[in-house]
C-alpha cells in the first residue's frame, strides 16, 4: 500500500498527462439488437490499440466476469507479443470478454467500445501506437454479432456522431483468439503509476465510470480472480 504522501506526488506527476486525455464520445446505444441465442455466458472479441486499455475497461463493468489481452487475426505459431509488435502477423491486439447478457447486452459492450474504449475512426492507429496490430476491429463470434455490430457502425455513422466516419472492421468471423503473456494481464490494474497507463488508459476507465455509472462496477474484475472461480 502506498502511502498518502506518495499517492499525492504521482498525482501531481501525472496532472499533465491527464490533462490531455481525450474526452469520451456520447453517442447513442444500437436502435435495434439481434437477442442473445443462448441463456448462459457470451464472448465478445474487440481489438481498438493496445489491450492493456480495453482491458482495464471492460474488467469495470457489471455482467463482464472476464475481460483477457490476447490476440486475434493471425496464426497461432506467430501469436507471440515480440511477433505481433512487428505488425506482419495479421494479428490485432484484441481482448476476449466474458459477459453475462442478463446483465450487459453485447450492444452495451459495442457502446461502451465505440464510446469510451477507443477512437473507432482510427484504422491503425490509437494514441502513440501505430501499425496494423493496433488496429480497429470486431471479431464477431456468432451471426447475430455481426449483425448487431454491422447494423450499429451504419447507425453511427448515418447520426454522424464522430466527425470521421468509423472505419472499424467487422468481417472476421470467429477468428481464433490467443490469450497474451501473463504479463499482460491485468496489466492497468498491476501498473496504475506507470505513465503510459495514466495517459492512455486510466482516463479510458474514468470515462466510463462517468459515462455508463448504470454498468459501472468499482472492483474490477481480475484475470487472476477469474481464474479460481473457472
Amino acid at each position: 500500500m502506498k502511502s498518502a504522501a506518495l499517492l499525492v506526488a504521482a498525482a501531481l506527476a501525472f496532472a499533465p498527462f491527464a490533462a490531455h486525455a481525450e474526452s469520451a464520445v456520447t453517442i447513442p446505444p444500437p436502435a435495434a439488437e439481434t437477442p442473445a441465442q443462448n441463456a448462459g455466458l457470451e464472448t465478445a472479441v474487440l481489438a481498438g490499440g493496445c489491450f492493456w486499455g480495453i482491458q482495464a475497461v471492460y474488467q469495470h463493468v457489471k455482467g463482464v466476469t472476464n475481460a483477457v489481452s490476447g490476440y486475434a487475426g493471425g496464426a497461432q505459431k506467430d501469436a507471440l507479443y515480440e511477433t505481433v509488435s512487428s505488425g506482419r502477423t495479421g494479428h490485432a491486439e484484441a481482448v476476449k470478454v466474458t459477459f453475462d447478457p442478463r446483465q450487459v447486452s453485447y450492444g452495451k459492450i459495442l457502446q461502451i467500445y465505440f464510446s469510451v474504449a477507443h477512437d473507432p475512426t482510427q484504422l491503425n492507429r490509437q494514441g502513440p501506437d501505430t501499425g496494423p496490430q493496433y488496429r480497429s476491429e470486431i471479431f464477431p463470434q456468432s451471426e447475430a454479432q455481426q449483425k448487431t455490430a454491422k447494423d450499429y457502425i451504419a447507425q453511427l455513422d448515418a447520426a454522424h456522431v464522430f466527425k470521421r466516419p468509423i472505419v472499424t472492421k467487422t468481417d472476421s468471423m470467429k477468428t481464433p483468439f490467443f490469450t497474451a503473456e501473463a504479463y499482460h494481464q491485468d496489466y492497468a490494474i498491476h501498473h496504475p503509476y506507470q505513465p503510459y497507463i495514466v495517459f492512455n488508459d486510466a482516463p479510458k476507465v474514468e470515462n466510463l465510470k462517468k459515462q455508463f455509472p448504470d454498468i459501472w462496477r468499482d472492483q474490477p474484475v481480475t484475470v487472476a480472480e477469474a481464474a479460481k472461480t473457472n
